[in-house]
């Protein structure tokens, strides 16, 4: 008795003209003989439903414990600050002291890179490591003022840019509102779980924006180094190179102190590196002498510019830095006005991208390397978190940190209260070392600048493995490089990634699908694989111990592409499943962008290969359709035309998971299109490893996954044969499970060994006896007649076109091909 909602829905949908029952999927009601044969009696029946929206909904609505789960993955330091001890404490001190060295002296160089002083360099180092330990997913990152200089880069250039249209505003206000906006984007992503989006962005888009912002960096930082002035260092970084050479002539002492500096960190890198190999058992402690390397040059030239310049402070002999405010001068709240996000805007997504790209990029590699997993919506928390909060002691937009991460891990880092060390180190430096720093030479900091990017160039032979890998995505890499010197940093990441976009698209857009036949393969051993007469003459196989013990035949058909573009050897034949069967692979998804080139080229091929099944379908010419006009007049259709006629196609579904509206629809017209073509015939659609539910339905609802009924139905001479795949039954009594107690019960017999009393080897013989007679009940296990087995369908009765592998659907296509008229 149907509900009161079902009546209301069939009678509204009755109104609104919807057909619920639009499809009859078993073709007949009548069952005549030679049809299923299975029964109750031989097999368990199984009916598969479809998927509701309902089912959906239900799935993706989140349980009070996914909302629980979802809140404490917020702060994921909850699952291991518990178990702190003193060893995870040693090994983050460590790090901290070792990274809190580095990042002083670099900071304050990377926020000259942004158009502010240097301490608010050392402000926005101090907030990213002191807030990101308690967000964050990955021990090894740390969070600064530095991605490698990138960021602090493309926030000085926003700030120079929004200068110009905001007369009166101080750039810190600038840097600060940019990464409060910024750290909103990014912190809202990563609390909708968005962070998989950072898969858009490929690896040749990375290093390409890298190496581009390397030498744009590298560069922009020469003049400094030399003491030339006289031209903006932010221009094209082609126009800083010809604007170099032109006023070289004009360098001065400030390049004795640049220079040497640059040299003195590649000369101690390299002598450490060396004394490491030559002495292994020493590494660890020449890895934290190169470490360190930065601050020793900062303050061994620190030295040198006291002694030059304490007596010329007013007027040094060389730029120095100067006067550096002790502790947090420029605490505050942001001040944040419509006029200012406005100045900005155009730029913002360019510093989202540079926010996101080298963080989770970083953490995913040292994930890997140090074996553990790091949840990307949560990096983004943590980034916009850190740039939240930020600005409040003056910081500017901060991330993730190649060159800090890589020492970090190298120094033995534990846990991500690393971070808080750092922070305490570079705490003091705020608070004790604003006298050392007033005499830090510039020319100096940019050394150290030049020296941290010159290794983020993607080397020559990393080029050549993209090669090897994907030669398409090499152009990309230096299309990004290229428009990076040639325009900016900014016009660079977006160039790499349209591409990369693009590139994605158009392999989409023209996926092609193969034509496969089959193979029968043999597994043998591979000692005995070849006859050693035998093998110089024809290299026949002839195996010298039987095939893989098993009782079931090692044969197996596998389904090669017949142009053998797979790279399998040609030198095998690929046989054609049957003359008028064609089995069609899909080489990726089957959706909207590429169902029509899929389809045409399968068309194209039937047509090819194959005859109209009744070549008087078009009574006169005038019947003909104009692309279609037949033969010369005064001459018949090709009699000698031997090609067979279409009766059945496979489709290959492994790599597809969803099908559209699109795809569905071009399918049911090429359907429609084929059935004319082998009229009045109708041609058999088998579907192969479908592996979604939604799949099926919505190829069912298409009218696929059932038999076609034939339009002599009721003379009985047609009788169509569906094949079903079955399966034993698991449980207790099945085959397996006895294999599993007989083995368990040797086992124990063997560990009892000469302990056992008589009645034990009784007992077990029994149990032999029984499980002996429970897997001759199995072919698994027996190739003798089975015994009361208990089977059912693998997939639903009412979807016998729908099959589990290729070699079932051509079994079924196999078996009603007989019924062709032709």
């Amino acid at each position: 008795m149907a509900s009161t909602r079902a009546k209301i829905g069939h009678g509204l949908a009755k109104v609104l003209g919807i057909k619920l029952h639009y499809r009859n999927e078993t073709g007949s009601d009548r069952v005549t003989r030679g049809e299923s044969v299975f029964s109750v009696s031989s097999a368990d029946t199984y009916v598969e439903d479809e998927p509701t929206a309902a089912e959906w909904i239900s799935e993706i609505t989140p349980s009070l414990k996914d909302i629980e789960n979802y809140f404490r993955r917020l702060f994921p330091f909850l699952q291991w600050i518990t178990r702190y001890n003193s060893t995870w404490f040693l090994g983050d001190m460590i790090a901290g002291i070792t990274v809190g060295a580095v990042v002083v002296p670099q900071s304050m160089a990377y926020a000259k890179l942004a158009n502010l002083p240097v301490e608010f360099g050392l402000y926005s180092s101090f907030m990213g490591v002191l807030i990101y330990w308690f967000f964050a997913t990955s021990k090894d990152i740390t969070i600064g003022a530095t991605p490698v200089a990138v960021l602090s880069t493309v926030t000085g250039n926003v700030v120079t840019k929004a200068s110009k249209k905001l007369h009166g505003v101080p750039p810190d206000i600038i840097a600060s509102s940019l990464a409060i906006i910024a750290g909103s984007i990014v912190c809202f992503l990563g609390l909708a779980r968005l962070g998989w989006l950072v898969e858009f962005i490929s690896l040749a888009s990375i290093c390409a924006f890298m190496t581009g912002s390397a030498l744009n960096i590298a560069v922009g930082q020469v003049p400094t180094m030399m003491g030339i002035t006289g031209f903006s260092t932010r221009d094209s970084t082609y126009k800083v190179v010809i604007n170099i050479l032109k006023h070289l002539g004009r360098s001065t002492t400030d390049a004795a102190i640049g220079l040497t500096a640059l040299t003195m960190l590649y000369l101690i890198r390299f002598a450490c590196n060396t004394m490491a190999k030559r002495y292994p058992s020493q590494r660890k402690m020449y890895f934290f002498l190169s470490t360190l390397r930065t601050a020793f040059v900062i303050l061994l030239y620190v030295l040198i510019s006291w002694l030059v310049n304490r007596d010329h402070k007013k007027k040094p002999k060389f730029n120095i830095l100067g006067h550096v405010p002790r502790g947090f001068q420029d605490a505050r709240v942001p001040h944040i006005t419509i006029d200012i996000i406005k100045a900005f805007s155009s730029d913002l997504p360019s510093v989202v991208i540079v926010l996101l790209i080298e963080h989770i990029s970083i953490s995913k590699s040292f994930g890997r390397i140090n074996n553990y997993t790091i949840d990307p919506s949560q990096e983004l928390v943590a980034i916009g978190v850190t740039n939240l909060l930020g600005p409040f002691l003056g910081a500017y937009p901060a991330t993730g940190s190649f060159s800090r991460t890589a020492i970090k891990s190298k120094a033995g880092v534990r846990t991500p209260f690393a971070g808080v060390i750092t922070a305490i180190v570079v705490l003091l430096a705020i608070y004790a070392l604003p006298a050392v720093f007033f005499y830090i030479p510039n020319a100096a900091l940019s050394g150290v600048i030049i020296h941290a990017v010159g290794d983020l160039i993607t080397p020559p032979n990393t080029v050549y493995q993209f090669w090897r890998v994907s030669p398409l995505e090499v152009p990309i890499f230096f299309a990004g490089v290229i428009v990076t010197v040639f325009s900016s940093i900014e016009n660079g990441i977006y160039t790499t990634i349209c591409i990369s976009a693009a590139l994605f698209l158009f392999r989409a857009f023209k996926a092609r699908g193969r034509f496969v036949g089959r193979v029968k393969v043999h597994s043998v051993i591979g000692d005995h694989l070849l006859d050693r007469d035998d093998a110089k003459e024809g290299g026949t196989i002839k195996t010298q111990t039987p095939l893989l013990e098993s009782p079931e035949n090692s044969a197996r058909n596998i389904f090669l592409p017949i142009d053998h573009n797979d790279g399998s050897n040609p030198q095998i034949k690929v046989e054609a499943p049957y003359p008028g069967i064609f089995i069609y692979r899909f080489s990726e998804g089957f959706n909207y962008p590429n169902c029509n080139h899929y389809l045409d080229n399968l068309v194209a091929h039937i047509f090819e290969n194959t005859r109209r099944t009744n070549p008087a379908t078009y009574g006169k010419l005038g019947d003909r359709p104009w692309n279609n006009p037949g033969p010369r007049r005064g001459k018949e259709v090709d009699p000698m035309d031997h090609r067979p006629t279409l009766k059945a196609i496979i489709l290959d579904f492994s790599s597809v998971n969803n099908v559209d509206i699109t795809s569905v629809q071009n399918l049911i017209d090429v359907r429609n299109q084929l059935d004319r073509y082998v009229a009045p015939d109708t041609v058999d659609w088998h579907f192969a490893c479908i592996n979604n539910r939604w799949t099926k339905r919505a190829l069912a609802a298409g009218g696929f996954g059932y038999y076609t009924p034939e339009a002599d139905l009721d003379s009985g001479l047609h009788r169509w044969k569906p094949i079903f795949s079955v399966a034993e039954i698991g449980g207790s009594s099945s085959a397996a499970a006895a294999a599993e107690a007989q083995g368990n019960r040797r086992a124990q017999r063997a560990a009892r060994g000469l302990g056992g009393t008589a009645s034990d080897d009784i007992e077990e013989r029994i149990a032999d006896t029984d499980d002996k007679d429970s897997l001759s009940n199995s072919k698994a296990y027996s190739p003798g007649q089975q015994k009361h087995l208990k089977i059912a369908v693998v997939q639903g009765l009412n979807r016998p076109l729908f099959h589990i592998d290729i070699t079932a659907a051509l079994e079924s296509a196999l078996a009603n091909v007989q019924i062709k008229s032709h």
